[in-house]
C-alpha cells in the first residue's frame, strides 16, 4: 500500500487531495475520479474520460456508402442517403465491385 493522508471533507462534501498524491496521480482541477464502495470503506482511484467522437452526416453518410458489399445494400444506402438529405454522388466513398 502507498502513501496515507487524511483529508477533511468540506462543505458539499469536497475533499482536499494532498498535493503530492495529486502530482502523483496527475489530478488536477477537473479531473475525475471513481469513488467505489469497498469492504472496509471507500475507494478513489483516477478515471479516464475519453472523449466521444460525433459524425457529420456526410460522415455517416460515407459510412453507409463505403460499407455497402453488394449491389443490394448499395441501393439500400444510397436510399438512406438520400433520406438524409444529402447527395450520394456528392459523398466520397468507394463502391462495392460491379456497382
Amino acid at each position: 500500500m502507498g502513501p496515507r493522508a487524511i483529508a477533511k471533507i468540506g462543505k458539499r462534501g469536497t475533499i482536499v487531495i494532498p498535493a503530492e498524491l495529486r502530482r502523483r496521480f496527475a489530478l488536477e482541477e477537473g479531473s475525475h475520479v471513481i469513488i467505489e464502495q469497498c469492504e472496509d470503506g471507500l475507494s478513489l482511484r483516477p478515471a479516464v474520460a475519453l472523449p466521444v467522437e460525433i459524425y457529420s452526416p456526410e460522415r455517416k453518410a460515407e459510412f453507409l456508402l463505403t460499407n455497402a458489399v453488394t449491389k443490394k445494400d448499395y441501393r439500400w444506402a444510397v436510399a438512406e442517403v438520400r433520406r438524409m438529405g444529402l447527395d450520394p454522388s456528392k459523398i466520397d466513398h468507394r463502391k462495392p465491385t460491379g456497382v
